[in-house]
């Protein structure tokens, strides 16, 4: 019987030296860390000498090489090791001739073709520490296909078989391109999920004690408990309706989209709007931009929304053109926003101290939602610097034309 040898006693050094296929380690400056016994052998070096060398010192590229040889060797294979950098993923690179010098006769070359894959390792956080690349020949197979009747009518089939692998690695690129996409929308999904079941908890809750007081104390104040109920069922009603938005912004196409005179819509939403606070406007007519305006009532009424939330006694609205933007601001002056959380407020459910002390049953989606739609439209919103409030800036595109 052979000798078991678990998982935990397994020499992996020794298995990498015994390695058939050439794998070198390199470092993230591509300095060779370790090299396996296959790999010294065909540098024929020892470990002291290639230790700690950059591997195109090592290996050097061939100066003799033909013209297309900027296609091949050393330069592919540098840009390969710089794709797994980048992207933190395994390369597998198409067929490669790379040339290697021969130790006894230096400036000599032996042409030589590989099959290489390089494989990250990475840290805790996802970094890359280290590259393992794996090579196997395939010298013997490519001399084959050239030899009379083994490459076809023109010997081409190894420049067919890199084609090939070209459009294979493309294709792996793609795929995991598409992976990626398919994880965020997942992703949004599972915030989406956490979002409704974290949202609705409050108000539900508050209406289930609601009911058990009213059932448990039959002298309860019934028009009390139903004006709380109210209130709550309306909580519910905004929630899910923000909710709701979410949900379309991947999904609604822009059909409904029109040239829209900013100052004339902002206009007849603060009229249709009962505002909490005095509104003070400076509006230049004739800004326009393309949106739907369902969505943009939206935003500008979510918008409204949060600063009088936080407004003590006035808000302003602002609207000029500053080309190529047309420009929507509105402040208040209520305690601002501090720096640090410029950029937080719009992320989905971020609430600053402040907010939630103003608005215990604030979801933190109105702001998120509102950003949501600015993008949508080819546009930008962001909280600014500014003394005594907070400001709040969208910028869209202003498109020329006569608004509607």
């Amino acid at each position: 019987m052979g000798t078991v040898v678990t998982r935990a006693e397994a020499d992996y050094e020794a298995v990498f030296r015994v390695s058939p296929a050439l794998s070198i380690l390199l470092a993230t400056d591509f300095t060779v860390l370790d090299m396996n016994d296959s790999c010294l052998s065909l540098a024929r070096r020892s470990a002291r000498d290639v230790l700690g060398r950059c591997l195109f010192e090592v290996f050097p590229p061939n100066p003799a090489a033909p013209q297309d040889a900027g296609q091949q060797g050393p330069p592919v294979l540098q840009t390969s090791l710089e794709r797994v950098l980048t992207t933190c993923r395994r390369d597998f690179m198409p067929l490669q001739r790379y040339d290697i010098e021969a130790v006894d006769r230096p400036g000599v070359f032996e042409e030589r073709y590989w099959s290489t894959v390089n494989t990250p390792v990475l840290g805790p956080h996802g970094e890359v520490l280290m590259i393992v690349l794996t090579s196997e020949e395939v010298t013997d197979f490519v001399r084959a296909l050239r030899r009379p009747g083994g490459g076809g009518e023109h010997g081409s089939l190894a420049q067919h078989l890199q084609t090939l692998n070209d459009q294979l690695r493309r294709a792996h690129l793609e795929q995991c391109e598409t992976t990626s996409a398919l994880r965020e929308a997942v992703e949004r999904q599972r915030r989406l999920v956490y979002d409704a079941s974290h949202d609705l908890r409050n108000p539900i809750t508050g209406l289930l004690a609601e009911l058990e007081v009213a059932l448990a104390d039959p002298g309860t104040d019934l028009q009390r408990i139903l004006r709380t109920l109210l209130r709550d069922a309306e909580r519910l009603n905004d929630i899910v309706a923000d909710l709701l938005d979410l949900a379309r912004l991947d999904s609604e196409t822009h059909e409904d989209e029109r040239l829209i005179d900013l100052a004339g819509f902002v206009s007849e939403e603060l009229d249709r709007h009962t505002p909490g606070a005095a509104v003070r406007t400076r509006l230049d007519p004739g800004v326009c931009v393309r949106a739907s305006a369902v969505r943009l009532a939206r935003l500008l009424n979510n918008l409204l929304a949060n600063a009088e939330r936080h407004a003590r006694s006035t808000i302003e609205v602002v609207v000029t053109a500053d080309p190529p933007d047309a420009v929507f601001e509105l402040i208040d002056d209520g305690p601002g926003i501090s720096p640090e959380d410029r950029e937080r407020v719009f992320e989905r459910g971020y609430r600053s101290k402040e907010a939630s002390a103003r608005d215990p049953g604030g979801c933190g989606l109105g702001l998120p939602i509102a950003r949501e739609i600015a993008q949508e439209h080819g546009g930008r919103l962001y909280a600014a610097e500014h003394d005594g409030g907070a400001r709040v800036v969208l910028r869209l595109p202003l498109v020329s034309g006569r608004c509607s």
